[in-house]
């Protein structure tokens, strides 16, 4: 049961990681769920400060994740519509079979939105897209880096307590 509770420990960071480039896995929750196996397995020491603020701050990456690129549109001068364009541009980028959708589909979300908010103001809609792109990069890298974080403190962990195992 030890081995089962790691490998698919394991699988969770991987995917975890995974999920901080495609907005539809929330890739922090997915991780943290592999350092609670971890935990929850007989040869690791049980500590919930560790697993409480790994929670804490993977919510919160979670939460920002929605936050961030709807900010970064407003911060650049975007409105509602260039806001729910972002939204809407994210989920139609994940859809669409165009290469890296996920990435393209929120700057061209928020420059339609913008651009349907006000037509004659390009560069002000172009300027929203930008916001939203660069907030969308901003929050893909916290989540990543809050990922590639969890992983190492997985592997330390299992490798602090491999002598129980093998």
């Amino acid at each position: 049961m030890e081995y089962f509770l790691l490998i698919i420990g394991f699988i969770c960071m991987l995917v975890g990681i995974l999920g901080s480039f495609l907005p539809i896995l929330p890739g922090p929750p997915i991780s943290w769920v592999g350092l609670l196996l971890l935990y929850l397995t007989k040869g690791i020491p049980f500590s919930y400060w560790i697993l409480g603020i790994t929670l804490l701050i993977a919510l919160a990456v979670a939460i920002l994740d929605y936050i961030i690129p709807a900010k970064g549109t407003k911060k650049f001068g975007g409105s509602q519509y260039g806001i729910w364009g972002t939204n809407i541009g994210l989920i139609v980028g994940l859809i669409a079979p165009v290469p890296f959708g996920f990435i393209i589909g929120p700057f061209v979300g928020a420059l339609v939105g913008e651009l349907i908010y006000d037509s004659k103001d390009h560069h002000r809609a172009v300027k929203a897209a930008t916001g939203s792109f660069i907030g969308f990069l901003a929050s893909t890298f916290i989540k990543f880096l809050v990922c590639m974080v969890y992983l190492a403190l997985f592997i330390v962990t299992v490798w602090q307590y491999r002598a129980i195992w093998f």
